[in-house]
């Protein structure tokens, strides 16, 4: 059985204190035994489940609800100015309680009560409740003191633990940060290096193809230049001989005068082109092919130095 003692004041003996004990066996819906003594007599009663029933029936109330109201009254206890306040009449052993809405005050229950012929016997089982009671009391106040200070322990133990993971995970992240720095430095450094010999790369390659076209160009007009400025054995004659003498004008005009006979000076002139085309074309296949070897090579480098960039960016 369960059992609850709280002090109460009477509105009729507001400076005597009274003690009010409930007992229950399942729920306090199921019904109550009420014990009501001042330390000298001493009056009981017995609520039954349809006198609750009732009781809640006759103040429109959810049954629930007005058992609530009852634990609120009756087991948390209540004082002379608190919302709740008790009567009892020991002439008639009537006992009734109130709930105090501002202004207003409504009954919640009121119970009839008998009194015990010996009350001391009472008394000495209320008194050796509330003994019991602290003594349970202080030794759940014993174990909570224990679990208190092994969770205090325990508390302790993992602040450390955890202050020290915090050093160590500042330290590791301190050493991750230095080598960090290191291999980020020694990646730019080898950046810069690679586009600075990229630039040279490309400086150096501009310079030569700027130089093998201008020789290329030259060459090329010097050879044309030297084909066109061939001459035939006619030519050179007539350079040699600019003024024509008489015995000239005479051979001359024999010559004319003589059948036809094949002229060899074209058929020369064409040999001595022929000859200087064959000449200069190996030439110029030949720097083509050196101009398209260094392109090549260029390309070669440009493809790795890029790689090179990509790998040490990522």
């Amino acid at each position: 059985m369960e059992r609850k003692v709280s002090r109460i004041y009477l509105t009729s003996e507001p400076d005597i204190i009274h003690f009010l004990q409930v007992a229950w066996e399942k729920t306090l819906g199921s019904g109550f035994v009420i014990t009501l003594t001042d330390g000298q007599s001493a009056w009981t009663g017995t609520v039954c489940e349809s006198d609750i029933s009732q009781e809640a029936d006759d103040m429109a109330m959810e049954k629930e609800k007005y058992v609530d109201e009852l634990r609120k009254a009756l087991v948390s206890g209540a004082g002379p100015t608190d919302t709740y306040k008790f009567n009892f009449s020991k002439e008639s052993h009537h006992f009734s309680f109130e709930k105090n809405l501002k202004d207003v005050s409504f009954r919640l229950g009121s119970f009839n009560l008998e009194k015990i012929a010996s009350p001391a016997e009472v008394i000495r089982e209320l008194i050796c409740h509330c003994l019991d009671t602290i003594a349970e009391s202080q030794a759940k106040n014993e174990h909570l003191q224990k679990e208190n200070e092994r969770l205090l322990r325990d508390w302790n133990d993992v602040q450390g633990r955890f202050e020290k993971c915090v050093s160590a995970k500042e330290a590791v992240e301190t050493d991750l940060y230095k080598r960090f720095i290191l291999v980020l430095n020694e990646k730019k450094a080898k950046i810069r290096s690679l586009h600075k010999l990229l630039n040279e790369v490309q400086e150096l390659e501009k310079n030569i193809e700027h130089k093998m076209e201008t020789p290329t160009c030259s060459e090329m007009t010097t050879d044309r230049d030297a084909v066109y400025d061939e001459s035939t054995d006619e030519d050179s004659e007539i350079l040699s001989n600019p003024v024509l003498t008489p015995a000239t004008v005479r051979r001359d005009d024999s010559i004319i005068s003589s059948p036809d006979i094949p002229d060899i000076a074209p058929s020369r002139k064409r040999r001595q082109r022929m000859q200087k085309n064959l000449g200069t074309e190996p030439k110029m296949a030949s720097q083509e092919q050196q101009l398209q070897e260094k392109e090549n090579k260029y390309y070669t480098i440009c493809s790795w130095l890029n790689w090179q960039i990509q790998t040490n960016c990522f």
